[in-house]
């Protein structure tokens, strides 16, 4: 309970009372300026004092058309989106879903009573007195969702799908594996592709998690297009590398302080687990000649940029740069929130110890290592020059249309006939969502408006994005002050 300086009385409404020891939760230190102004401090990551990004933390014992305003004083970064309209996502007991804050209401600046470091301000009012607010950087997606929408994954007794234990974290938390493929090939006498993919990595990029979601949603599906990849593709999907940083809490690290995604040259089994143990597994796969390990994608959030976009690494050989290109440009055509001209390659030294970096020179000329990123906030809708704020829907629906786009790439490369059911159709994701998912309360969203349906052999062709739906109209627990 943080009261006002001075006060020596009984405690009342309106001495809110803050807490972050939940999981995922985040927040350091509360200090009371005035009765409605508090600055806030981000705890660091554990074991590690460079990152203070995420937040996570409720309040309570408001009272009703309380006004306030909320510090995040000490950031660790400087650029952020919230220069360009980015606002934190806000939830309570009454009204449980997740909403971005206006725009109007918070404000990034440098500010000289914290030695000029950038601090972020946001202006709130309570309006229920018996609720309890919940404030995130974005939204959350914790290991026990995860766990909860595997399980519930298990309990369909799916033939093409399979969960296994490839580890365990350092606290003793699941690595989870999932495979999803067709038990019976279609045609023997061709090799099976492999497409390999995980995410969280570091444990404040949630909106990793939508999209792994999104393309599990869609593998595991009756879609036409989902029912042909599994037939001749194998998925090894790792949905959360870092458990450990996601329970705790942290914007980059794991339990004992280490960025995993600077560590996949030399991970050890003891410091690194999870690390070691993914490792270990795609160069076992590498070396299996009864698949093709073709595609390593390591799924990510950014904090500065708007869209989703990719990395790729530098070749020698022009022609296996261009064919590097080409999945980027198919999921430029099917996702409208996906940016190719944001799509970069290169070989920083820093990013060196990647995933991105080390598989790609450690796979064959015909394996591409990518790192998928999507914007903390929003991308930018054709013909609009006002951003779209992502929601947890639109996350996944990305997901959706990256898995989506192995069957044009496939298609383009001859791998898979020509001759299948066309899939020029957009994906309905009730159709995507209905095997199983209802009553869970994880997953049900709606298809964006946006989607694409047509399949595009012109790969030439410039980076475009359609129209999407208007961001959701937030409710009365978002007042201005």
């Amino acid at each position: 309970m943080v009261t006002p300086t001075g006060y020596t009385g009984v405690s009342r409404k309106s001495h809110l009372v803050f807490d972050a020891c939940f999981e995922s939760g985040n927040l350091g230190r509360v200090d009371c300026i005035s009765e409605f102004e508090f600055d806030l401090f981000i705890r660091p990551d554990t074991c590690n004092p460079r990152f203070r990004v995420w937040f996570n933390f409720t309040v309570e014992n408001v009272q009703e058309t309380q006004r306030v305003i909320f510090n995040i004083v000490n950031f660790s970064k400087t650029k952020s989106l919230y220069r360009d309209g980015m606002s934190p996502v806000v939830k309570s007991t009454s009204r449980p879903k997740w909403q971005r804050l206006p725009a109007k209401n918070v404000y990034y600046y440098r500010c000289p009573d914290h030695r000029r470091n950038y601090v972020m301000s946001f202006a709130f009012c309570f309006d229920r007195e018996d609720d309890v607010y919940q404030f995130a950087y974005c939204y959350p997606y914790t290991y026990t969702r995860l766990q909860h929408y595997l399980d519930s994954l298990e309990r369909r007794n799916l033939d093409y799908l399979q969960r296994e234990q490839l580890g365990l974290s350092v606290q003793q938390r699941r690595l989870d594996l999932l495979t999803i493929t067709s038990p019976a090939q279609q045609n023997p006498e061709k090799q099976k592709k492999l497409v390999v993919l995980t995410a969280r990595v570091h444990p404040g990029e949630s909106p990793a998690s939508f999209i792994c979601q999104g393309v599990i949603d869609f593998l595991v599906s009756q879609h036409p297009v989902a029912v042909i990849l599994r037939d001749h593709v194998i998925f090894k999907i790792v949905p959360m590398l870092n458990p450990d940083g996601v329970y705790l809490g942290n914007y980059r690290c794991s339990l004992m302080g280490f960025d995993l995604n600077r560590h996949w040259q030399e991970p050890s089994p003891w410091v690194h687990p999870t690390l070691h143990a993914v490792k270990q597994l795609i160069v076992q796969l590498s070396q299996d000649t009864k698949v093709g390990l073709e595609f390593y994608i390591d799924v990510h959030a950014h904090s500065t940029m708007m869209n989703g976009f990719m990395y790729g690494n530098v070749f020698e050989e022009e022609e296996r740069v261009q064919r590097q290109a080409v999945f980027p440009r198919l999921l430029c055509q099917n996702a409208p929130d996906f940016s190719f001209s944001n799509t970069s390659f290169n070989r920083d030294v820093v990013k060196a110890g990647t995933g991105r970096r080390f598989l790609g020179g450690l796979l064959d000329d015909m394996s591409y290592c990518y790192t998928l990123e999507v914007s903390f906030y929003s991308y930018m809708a054709a013909g609009s020059t006002a951003p779209v704020p992502y929601t947890e829907d639109t996350y996944m629906n990305l997901g959706r249309n990256v898995a989506r786009t192995f069957l044009d790439y496939y298609k383009h490369n001859n791998f898979i006939d020509d001759k299948k059911p066309q899939t020029t159709n957009p994906i309905n994701s009730t159709e995507v969502l209905s095997q199983g998912q209802q009553g869970n309360g994880i997953g049900n969203e709606k298809t964006s408006g946006g989607e694409r349906g047509a399949e595009r052999k012109n790969l030439g062709l410039k980076d475009k994005t359609t129209r999407h739906q208007a961001a959701p109209q937030h409710t009365g627990n978002t007042s201005p002050v």
